[in-house]
């Protein structure tokens, strides 16, 4: 492959001439993000057969209308996943944290999961996740640079 051009945003090439392909790389593609999701969720579909199709799990927490902590992630057969959990600043350590990762977990244990994935890096909250019951199944190591790591866990509901 030959880049041919580049717009500030993507490189594109094209690809060897009997293919009549052309590949970009770029950053921000909302409308690519969302045609990924859709063909992977019918191909897992038709690979899970008689399994609920994945499904979104949201916690919010407010104080005085605004955000003070959450978590989002999705549930999947007897799996679910926590994807972000935030709290803010002057809401850590108060226990908001731990009450929106119960509610998560309870909503994903009514739902039928037997555990919950989530990964954190050494510099976030993987003593947070210890803490309520997670343990680590791996580590990768200098990631996303050289002395910090990201830690993966599960916790059996």
């Amino acid at each position: 492959m030959q880049p041919i051009q580049g717009d500030g945003r993507a490189l594109v090439w094209h690809d060897p001439p009997m293919t009549d392909t052309v590949t970009s790389v770029g950053k921000d593609d909302s409308a690519l993000d969302q045609l990924l999701n859709d063909e992977l969720d019918k191909f897992n579909a038709a690979a899970t057969s008689g399994v609920a199709p994945a499904e979104e799990l949201t916690v919010r927490v407010e104080r005085d209308g605004a955000v003070v902590a959450g978590v989002s992630g999705w549930t999947w057969g007897e799996a679910s996943g926590i994807g972000m959990t935030w709290v803010r600043e002057d809401h850590r350590g108060t226990g908001v944290g731990t009450s929106a990762m119960t509610a998560f977990e309870t909503e994903a244990k009514r739902r039928g999961c037997t555990h919950v994935f989530v990964t954190s890096f050494t510099f976030q909250a993987p003593g947070f996740y210890q803490r309520l019951g997670y343990r680590e199944i791996f580590r990768w190591e200098s990631v996303p640079t050289a002395g910090r790591d990201d830690v993966h866990m599960r916790k059996e509901l």
